[in-house]
């Protein structure tokens, strides 16, 4: 469909100079006085106006078209109004930019300035309709800073919002980057103890000597290097709640003893004999498999079904339907305010490529390849080439490297999947060295989970 463009002119020579002149590209709509300009307008919804500010019934006086501007406006704040006015009328014209115009044009009108200053006016609105867009659709798809609008995201949601109000204990188990972390501030959010600590620890970014400290504390002098008494993460989460992802990676014996937290809310500091009363929920994730490894003896049953009350299962983005787009355009607009270039936007291909990407590395990756596109773009318009995405399906040619990088990339995401995240074995199986496999994972923006 064309944009639309309203004419208002009380002079139908004007009037019909300017529709010829605009008519191959735009539809135009014609009005020659304020009550037909606010008709037309509301029944059509032009994108921008072209607007005269001498109407009837006092052509000679700007006032008519000033308040025809003023009550366009009060109609759509973000319709681009141009208004033209005689060659000596700067100040009026001035006034009408301070009134919300968008630009102005002097008679008579030079075709060529017209065409460009409606290109560009049609442009920004177009702009402006996709942000108003935008913040209409995060208005219904959003929940507690978590984005998206597919049902298996509404459903995960749902369940969130039930369990919130408990102190059940919850899993939450999903791929890396699908928002576990957010989940768990989101039933922190939705609980009695929102106004209580919210602490995370990521269990397998710490060495297991540490963990256990880590968690439960330890007292002066119980181990080389324990200089003064220190509390663990369980007590600093007292009356609040403590979310332990990965839990997949604590080692056994630790697991006794956290399960005996969880069964007794008391605990012993490392080195201690002082049973300390903690009223902490405890909310886990993982992107593990833990049934497999309770089979294999490496996760306690006991603990499994202490800890699994409620599980919700947060799907992987290739697999929410609508998302990725929705994601797109809400991550595109807050980093491009970030790094100061308001008003980018994807072209269609771009968009499309976005749509048929299987994203890995889910949305942690689908936001760090917008925030890079938007840092590296000279253009107002994001294309395909900015993203950098490599397409194995839709019938797009890959160049040597992106092949190259395309089986790299899904190689390492496999390897990491396999054992859980876990360097060394992974990248045994590679056949690269360790500095390597950390080197891959900062270049495609994946997570060693």
């Amino acid at each position: 469909m064309k944009p639309k463009i309203l004419i208002v002119d009380d002079d139908e020579e004007i009037r019909t100079q300017m529709k010829w002149g605009l008519a191959k590209t735009y539809e135009i709509f014609l009005a020659e006085d304020r009550p037909s300009a606010l008709e037309v307008f509301q029944d059509k919804r032009p994108l921008l106006v072209l607007l005269d500010l001498g109407l009837p019934p006092n052509p000679g006086d700007p006032e008519e078209g000033l308040a025809t501007l003023s009550e366009l406006l009060a109609l759509d704040r973000l319709t681009k109004v141009v208004v033209v006015t005689g060659q000596g009328e700067k100040a009026v014209a001035l006034r009408a930019i301070g009134s919300g115009a968008w630009d102005f044009l002097c008679k008579p009108v030079d075709m060529d300035e017209l065409k460009l200053v409606v290109k560009r006016g049609l442009y920004v609105a177009g702009l402006d309709a996709e942000v108003r867009q935008m913040q209409q659709v995060l208005s219904g798809n959003t929940f507690e800073g978590m984005l998206g609008g597919s049902p298996a995201m509404r459903s995960a949601f749902e369940t969130i919002r039930k369990v919130a109000t408990t102190d059940a204990p919850v899993l939450l188990l999903g791929e890396s980057g699908t928002g576990k972390e957010m989940a768990a501030r989101a039933i922190h959010q939705g609980s009695s103890r929102k106004n209580g600590p919210f602490v995370a620890i990521n269990c397998s970014a710490i060495p297991e000597t540490l963990l256990e400290s880590e968690l439960f504390g330890h007292e002066k002098g119980s181990f080389t290097g324990a200089h003064a008494q220190r509390k663990g993460r369980l007590e600093t989460a007292d009356k609040g709640t403590l979310f332990l992802d990965e839990i997949g990676e604590i080692p056994v014996p630790l697991q006794v003893k956290l399960l005996r937290f969880l069964q007794e809310q008391c605990l012993e500091r490392v080195g201690g004999r002082e049973s300390i009363q903690i009223d902490a929920r405890v909310v886990t994730a993982t992107n593990a498999d833990l049934r497999k490894s309770m089979a294999a003896g490496t996760f306690r049953e006991d603990l499994f079904y202490r800890l699994a009350v409620v599980q919700i299962i947060l799907p992987p983005l290739r697999e929410r339907e609508g998302d990725i787009l929705l994601l797109s355009q809400f991550f595109l607009q807050k980093i491009s305010q970030q790094q100061g270039k308001p008003g980018l936007a994807f072209d269609q291909d771009a968009l499309r490529a976005l749509g048929r990407y299987h994203w890995p590395g889910n949305v942690r990756q689908l936001e760090n390849t917008i925030r890079r596109a938007v840092i590296m773009a000279e253009g107002k318009r994001l294309a395909v080439r900015d993203l950098e995405l490599s397409q194995a399906d839709g019938g797009s040619t890959l160049s040597l490297k992106d092949a190259r990088d395309n089986l790299e990339r899904d190689m390492l995401h496999a390897a990491l999947r396999k054992h859980s995240g876990k360097i060394a074995p992974a990248a045994a199986e590679l056949g690269i060295s360790r500095p390597t496999i950390y080197d891959l994972i900062e270049k495609y923006g994946m997570s060693r989970k």
